[in-house]
């Protein structure tokens, strides 16, 4: 019988087929571009083999192509019945995935894997930053994704993929030391893995240590340029790090050749959040002129996401819909509401007051910003999404206290990132706090 490269059963007698399924599944979880193509041509080699059409059907998913998702996944699922019970859970839980049924998702990839730990697309599912545990809205997501990984660590040993996502996933959980060891043992043994250079790049960032990131990322890049589907969110690593040294231009000149929306074939929750998130540190960061640059991202967020429900993308379209002063907040604003009473808004109200906060940040009324944001640091965390992404709006929190006066508040939230890791920047608003401080006396 024809296996999976984790030694399970594949109901196909094709193996052929089971060798593109095998490389397909490789790709997905190196973010790697291929997959798709080896997926095809496993369906080529076996029409019957429901697999390959499942995965197919959550690539279409992550590039935003419901209609084709949806379409491949209901036809896995008829293909999958003839199947073992492994491969028709698989399919289920991968389908209520592309679905819309995340908790449905959830508590069956959790149960699934209690019995076939080594079945890692579903156990990816659970993991990322986009992943079912970030996007659940629970508070202790870390935790969570750390402890399904300590569960599961010795039946994958030294496997490149499980090494990647365990790193990830201490990093994540606080451990950052552990998370960068883990990683750079990924690494060592599968350099084509974005998701391993991503996990790095995080673990460097936790650290404080941005110089070795930014040197390995310059590094890593240029041979993967244009394999990676992570590529231009590894540039926008790249963009954070020349932040840290005060090279706003530096910042931009990344954002125009490697990030803005134009021309990128990446999913576009990652265009999406990594622009607008980038902008808007460029704007705390002083950086004038960037009307043209938030029009562009404006267009494409009306495009990718007219509507409120994925809510990572809801607080990101808050921050373009701020900057360019674009009434149309109300109307997001007002759909999240609705999702929030009908108890589909997984984070619940957090995510309307950071939208709140955000405006009134943007509107320059920077006491309702402070008391809005400030109550909702803790809740941040329930948007998903990484700690690097999530503490942009703990930056305008800083922001918003030194251009409001309220510089002690600023120094007190510096101060306790600053014990949690080295950063210049932070120590560039400290002084700055301090200035403010010493001008009332």
């Amino acid at each position: 019988m024809n296996r999976d490269r984790y030694d399970l059963p594949l109901t196909t007698a094709s193996e052929s087929a089971a060798a593109f399924y095998r490389e397909g599944v490789d790709c997905m979880l190196s973010a790697w571009y291929g997959a798709d193509d080896a997926f095809d041509n496993a369906i080529k080699e076996d029409p019957g083999f429901a697999l390959p059409y499942i995965a197919r059907a959550r690539i279409h998913q992550m590039n935003m192509e419901g209609s084709e998702a949806r379409a491949l996944a209901m036809l896995a699922r008829q293909l999958a019945a003839p199947a073992s019970r492994r491969e028709r859970q698989h399919v289920e839980i991968m389908a209520a995935t592309i679905e819309g049924k995340p908790k449905v998702a959830l508590a069956g990839a959790e149960q699934h894997l209690d019995e076939f730990p080594r079945d890692a697309l579903v156990l990816s599912l659970l993991l990322g930053a986009f992943g079912l545990y970030a996007f659940s809205g629970r508070a202790d997501h870390d935790a969570a994704r750390l402890a399904i990984c300590e569960r599961n660590a010795r039946q994958y040993g030294e496997d490149w993929w499980f090494l990647t996502y365990w790193g990830w996933s201490q990093t994540e959980a606080g451990n950052a030391g552990t998370g960068r060891t883990l990683t750079e043992r990924a690494m060592a043994l599968r350099a084509a893995n974005a998701n391993a250079a991503h996990s790095l790049a995080h673990a460097l960032f936790e650290q404080g240590d941005m110089a070795a990131g930014r040197a390995f990322l310059s590094g890593w890049l240029p041979a993967h340029q244009g394999s990676s589907f992570l590529h231009g969110h590894l540039c926008w690593h790249v963009a954070l790090s020349a932040l840290e040294d005060g090279d706003v231009d530096g910042a931009l000149e990344v954002y125009e050749q490697q990030i803005k929306p134009a021309g990128r074939r990446y999913p576009p929750l990652n265009i999406f959040t990594d622009t607008a998130s980038l902008l808007w540190r460029l704007a705390l960061a002083g950086k004038a002129g960037l009307e043209p640059y938030w029009r562009e991202v404006a267009a494409y967020g009306d495009l990718c996401f007219p509507r409120a429900g994925a809510h990572f993308a809801d607080v990101h379209y808050a921050l373009v819909a701020a900057a360019t002063g674009d009434k149309i907040l109300e109307t997001r604003l007002a759909e999240l509401e609705a999702l929030e009473t009908d108890g589909r808004l997984a984070p619940g109200p957090s995510v309307i007051g950071l939208c709140r906060g955000i405006r009134a940040f943007a509107e320059g009324d920077n006491d309702s910003a402070i008391r809005i944001l400030e109550p909702l640091m803790p809740e941040v965390v329930r948007i998903g999404g990484s700690h690097a992404q999530r503490e942009l709006w703990e930056d305008t929190l800083i922001v918003a206290c030194l251009r409001g006066g309220y510089v002690d508040k600023a120094a007190r939230i510096i101060a306790a990132r600053l014990d949690r890791r080295p950063s210049a920047r932070d120590e560039a608003w400290s002084r700055q706090a301090r200035r403010g401080s010493e001008k009332r006396f």
